[in-house]
């Protein structure tokens, strides 16, 4: 199993917890960034996990837009350390919190293009912040600036009409825990094909149902492939197959 999408940066006793998950059956995980900082803190924790993590790094969009410095400072890191690199992520739009933050959402747009086209320059996948309304202005974008990239649309939420143009243009899609209570997310996922779908935690943001008062780690993906496999209509074995694969072609190649 391969969480695709997570905040590994805000945990804390790594060196107990990565041999739990591994024990546990988590073979690596897609460990994205909300800042420099926090592209920094998982570069090194790469070092200290080779083999486990799959680095991200970029600017989280729901949060005051990163200043020039700071965006000529990551391009600079991205050249750098591009061989430690599997994706740039994660970057996107701002749903959530845009009504609270001081730029227009146009400046976020303009950003985005930037990170974009880094990506297609140095032939990196993108993970995408592109819920809701924005799911379809992210996709716009993708095709405006960076049309030959591969893109994982990390824990959509999206009318119909939009995801059909993402999983056409062949971009990969991930769920939730929220799949195992949540009937939304369990329709998306019997809309998306199999191959290009995969699972994440975004941990360690909490969910509720079963899961409610419990920390969210890579182990909730024991479950979430369960629910995978019975709204697939497939054998558990295959659908944990069929998305480390999609993981790993993903990520890893």
């Amino acid at each position: 199993m391969i969480d695709a999408h997570l905040h590994l940066h805000r945990y804390n006793d790594l060196d107990t917890r990565i041999p739990a998950w591994q024990a546990a059956g988590i073979q690596g995980v897609v460990a994205v960034s909300d800042d420099l900082a926090s592209s920094y803190r998982t570069l090194e924790l790469k070092t200290n996990y080779p083999d486990f993590i799959y680095v991200a790094i970029g600017f989280h969009p729901e949060q005051q837009m990163p200043t020039r410095s700071e965006v000529d400072e990551w391009r600079r890191l991205v050249r750098a350390e591009r061989a430690l690199l599997s994706c740039i992520g994660e970057i996107g739009l701002p749903h959530y919190e845009a009504a609270n933050l001081p730029q227009p959402l146009e400046s976020y747009q303009e950003r985005l293009a930037e990170f974009l086209t880094t990506a297609e320059q140095e032939q990196l996948p993108v993970a995408l912040h592109a819920v809701h309304n924005k799911a379809e202005l992210v996709y716009d974008s993708l095709q405006t600036y960076a049309p030959n990239t591969p893109a994982h649309f990390h824990w959509l939420k999206a009318p119909r009409p939009a995801l059909e143009k993402i999983t056409a243009a062949g971009y990969m899609v991930s769920v939730t825990p929220e799949a195992c209570y949540r009937e939304r997310d369990q329709r998306l996922a019997a809309q998306v094909p199999m191959k290009q779908l995969l699972v994440e935690t975004d941990g360690p943001w909490p969910f509720n149902g079963p899961f409610s008062n419990k920390e969210t780690t890579p182990l909730l993906l024991i479950p979430l492939i369960e629910k995978i496999a019975e709204v697939k209509g497939v054998a558990l074995a295959d659908a944990s197959h069929q998305l480390q694969v999609n993981a790993v072609q993903f990520y890893g190649g």
